[in-house]
């Protein structure tokens, strides 16, 4: 018995070196193919296929630490040893479809906008009413909850895994559905201030990471929502006055 909770602690420490290693490697990834590329609100978000690449890296860097509690319950709860990393592609594939939905909807409005969202014009009213949504959204019924299952998923898990490969992957991308009904209002903000700048990724994943995994972290959704809605305005009124906003 004692060599099993040896063996099942030692697993546990592998995943979490793997886990941050590639968090790690995916920040230095995302900086480095990064550079140059903020233009603030607006920013271009370049071709398909460059896109998918630096949003598959981005939310590796800032969403794979705060998986991590949902990762090591894969690894007790799961008989096959790589389970936890077929729930991990798809964790990441749930991400991975909401960046190619925010793309699809980022060209559509360019094309049917007019250039009504330039910066010079309404961009940051537009800027400042996402972010501001993004703070009401906190408050709602649906963030409550799908924070609740994210900072404690181990009955989800044990009442949805199924065995094998698919099963696993199946159970990661159903966790990255409720990880991405928690963060969206987040994501969105990310997008309205500037998607390819790193300070304001930090910030962001900074935010996730404590409200998913640290103690107290369901107790910031509210004055986090008052500080979005502060800070919507400020981008409104006086957008040239935000640290670290490159309008």
């Amino acid at each position: 018995m004692e060599r099993v909770e040896r063996g099942k602690s030692q697993n546990a420490t592998a995943v979490g070196i793997v886990t941050i290693g590639a968090a790690l490697v995916a920040w230095l990834v995302t900086i480095d193919r990064m550079r140059g590329m903020d233009m603030g609100p607006g920013t271009d978000l370049g071709s398909f296929g460059w896109y998918l690449g630096v949003w598959v890296t981005m939310t590796a860097a800032m969403m794979l630490p705060s998986a991590l509690p949902m990762l090591l319950l894969v690894r007790r709860t799961a008989p096959e040893p790589l389970s936890t990393w077929f729930s991990a592609a798809g964790y990441l594939a749930a991400w991975t479809v909401y960046g190619l939905a925010a793309y699809g909807l980022y060209r559509l409005l360019a094309a049917v906008a007019d250039g009504v969202l330039a910066w010079d014009r309404a961009g940051r009213w537009a800027a400042g009413a996402a972010i501001a949504a993004a703070g009401a959204y906190q408050l709602t019924p649906l963030k409550n909850a799908c924070l609740r299952h994210c900072r404690s998923p181990l009955g989800f898990l044990l009442h949805r895994r199924r065995d094998g490969a698919a099963g696993a992957a199946e159970l990661g991308a159903r966790h990255g559905l409720y990880c991405i009904g928690c963060c969206a209002g987040l994501m969105l903000v990310l997008f309205a201030v500037g998607v390819m700048s790193v300070f304001w990724m930090a910030v962001i994943a900074a935010v996730i990471f404590t409200e998913k995994v640290l103690p107290g972290g369901t107790r910031i959704s509210q004055p986090l929502a008052v500080a979005l809605l502060g800070l919507g305005l400020w981008i409104a009124v006086a957008p040239e006055s935000v640290p670290h906003l490159m309008p």
